[in-house]
């Protein structure tokens, strides 16, 4: 097979090895690189652009496929895909030093790019640039974590970052038409939701234009659902409420 051509051949640069050590023995995978990651994060979910072979080997370099009795002792079955699986899920990724500083700082570049896309300084209501969120980063000394999502890791550094700069979530514009029986109601239950009404008509029905945090939104949605019975409506009228123009530190 081509991945097993001598070490020197170009075509050997992608393979990424991902190994796994279970009963005493060493088990391996050939794996596309740039693709575990997108597997364990969930973005990457076809298989087949992940794996090379669904092939488990005990040395990937030397093409040495692992016996089946040693499969079965390991883990319990010989089915290769699945054995793969959990390898790519479980397993080490094999990356030299240089490779995984290349990973973690492409990762903290995301962190910072996710973080600055969420963003405002809340007395402006301006974005911050993604320069500015990675210079904070670095001075609260933040470490990426590898195992974990960027998205869970940008919302840990956006809490962070709250205790030494003015920065909270971009608040998203809602508007609310609620059946009159329930309006007045509903509506005091979801003022401790709400960060500021904008417009409230009462007419035939109950309609509400207001500025919500987004971690409020399924709540929001989850109430007007129920307490109306499917009756009233839940409209995205903008995701961030933010003024033009970059914020900037002096």
């Amino acid at each position: 097979m081509s991945i097993f051509t001598p070490t020197n051949q170009i075509r050997l640069t992608n393979v990424a090895v991902v190994r796994i050590r279970r009963a005493g023995k060493r088990f391996e995978i050939a794996c596309y690189r740039n693709k575990v990651m997108g597997w364990r994060s969930g973005s990457e979910k076809d298989l087949d652009e992940v794996l090379q072979t669904h092939t488990v080997f005990v040395n990937v370099s030397k093409g040495q496929v692992a016996k089946k009795e040693d499969l079965v002792k390991a883990f319990g079955t010989d089915d290769q895909t699945e054995i793969c699986k959990t390898i790519l899920s479980k397993g080490e990724l094999q990356v030299s030093d240089k490779e995984r500083q290349t990973q973690l700082e492409q990762m903290f570049r995301d962190i910072a790019t996710i973080v600055a896309e969420k963003c405002v300084n809340p007395e402006t209501k301006r974005p911050y640039t993604v320069i500015l969120i990675e210079r904070a980063m670095k001075d609260i000394h933040y470490s990426v974590k590898p195992g974990k999502s960027t998205k869970q890791q940008a919302l840990e550094v956006i809490k962070q970052l709250k205790e030494t700069m003015q920065i909270e979530r971009a608040h998203m514009r809602l508007r609310f038409i609620l059946p009159p029986k329930e309006g007045k109601r509903l509506k005091e239950k979801l003022k401790t939701l709400i960060k500021v009404i904008e417009s409230e008509d009462f007419d035939e029905q109950l309609e509400i234009v207001c500025l919500v945090d987004p971690g409020c939104f399924r709540e929001i949605d989850e109430l007007i659902r129920c307490e109306t019975k499917g009756k009233g409506s839940l409209e995205v009228l903008s995701l961030k409420d933010v003024e033009e123009g970059d914020e900037r530190l002096e």
